[in-house]
């Protein structure tokens, strides 16, 4: 008797940890489920979801509930950078819709990913302050442009298995930088800063948690957010979908870091997480996403975080921002190399998935292959 009153005592505390452990799994990886009741949803619902899955598409993860975070560290840190995010974002996706592109892309957000992003670095390198309200004339145009960039490249890439990434928001924001200027009477900007220390700067003293911060601030910075604390609902947007892409976030930001120590980057950059986030983006793209994860790719992610010091460098000559040009660059050749050792470990674009559900797939087809061979 008592034992069947405890087995009863315990069941209702079994069955909560039990909903809550499923309610956690349910908002994780790609929330499949979630995806398939808004398929029933008016359109003004969908295209609600489908904006968020494009806000969370620029740390390469397809979760709604990762694009709220982000949605929230962009009010946090600036409203106006806010409102320009998500009118880009809404521009690239509707250019999608009525040039008739593939639904699913539209649907995964993967076009208005790049729209925000233009818009948003539109306007932090805009001088003419917050809330100049002329600047949404030129961000719908540059959101625009990147769709139809996106649909022009995809040809070109698709023979090499190649993904589009944000080639459009990389190669329009230089144009536009380009077209106005510092002294542009209607949209002018910052000029280019100097990464590179002055030679005759003798601050050498670096503080270990500004260092520290600076690495969090590395992928905050990938949405062009400063202070720490969007930084880190950014990484919980990560989390969410992923945890290992959260760890080669943190991962190759610091590398990043390192790499902009080595070229004598001023403090002020390494502080603000300027010189990680290239190296975030590399690493995550390397580690989990589209190869395998094992030790040999973990390595490679880690180093990818080094390989931008070429472009943060040449950034300073040609006197434009590096942008993301570094990561992107950097996981094509990637992609492109034809050694057997890691060509044998990309996946297949069309394949393409969270890490964590690679190594479930990989687990599986080991355990089939072990139980075909038993005798």
């Amino acid at each position: 008797m008592w034992k069947s009153n405890k087995d009863t005592a315990w069941r209702p505390a079994s069955g909560t940890r039990q909903r809550i452990r499923d309610a956690f799994l349910y908002c994780t990886g790609d929330m499949t489920e979630f995806r398939k009741l808004m398929n029933e949803k008016p359109f003004a619902m969908q295209l609600v979801e489908w904006s968020f899955r494009g806000m969370a598409q620029v740390i390469m993860v397809d979760n709604p509930l990762s694009g709220v975070l982000v949605l929230a560290a962009l009010l946090v840190e600036s409203p106006w950078q806010a409102v320009l995010g998500i009118l880009g974002l809404l521009a690239s996706t509707f250019t999608a819709i009525i040039i008739g592109l593939d639904s699913t892309e539209v649907t995964r957000g993967l076009h208005g990913c790049n729209g925000m992003l233009v818009t948003l670095l539109m306007g932090v390198f805009s001088s003419s302050g917050d809330w100049y309200w002329w600047l949404l004339v030129p961000g719908c145009l540059a959101a625009a442009t990147c769709t139809f960039l996106h649909s022009g490249l995809r040809p070109l890439l698709d023979p090499w298995d190649l993904p589009v990434s944000v080639f459009p928001f990389n190669t329009v924001i230089l144009l536009y930088l380009s077209c106005t200027g510092s002294t542009n009477p209607y949209f002018p900007h910052h000029p280019a800063e100097r990464p590179v220390a002055p030679e005759h700067s003798n601050n050498t003293h670096l503080q270990g948690l500004q260092l520290l911060q600076g690495v969090v601030r590395g992928v905050g910075q990938i949405y062009a957010c400063e202070e720490l604390w969007p930084s880190l609902l950014i990484l919980l947007a990560v989390l969410i979908g992923s945890p290992l892409l959260c760890i080669h976030a943190l991962l190759g930001s610091g590398a990043g870091l390192l790499a902009g120590l080595s070229v004598a980057v001023r403090c002020t950059w390494l502080y603000a997480g300027l010189s990680g986030f290239n190296g975030a983006l590399g690493c995550m793209a390397v580690g989990g996403l589209f190869f395998k994860f094992n030790w040999k790719t973990h390595l490679l992610s880690i180093t990818s975080g080094e390989w931008g010091k070429p472009v943060l460098s040449s950034s300073v000559v040609v006197g434009l921002p590096a942008c993301s040009w570094a990561a992107t660059l950097t996981v094509s050749l990637m992609l492109l190399l034809t050694a057997h050792n890691l060509s044998s470990y990309r996946i297949p674009l069309g394949r393409v998935m969270f890490p964590e559900t690679h190594q479930e797939a990989q687990a599986h087809r080991a355990g089939a292959d072990m139980h075909s061979t038993d005798v």
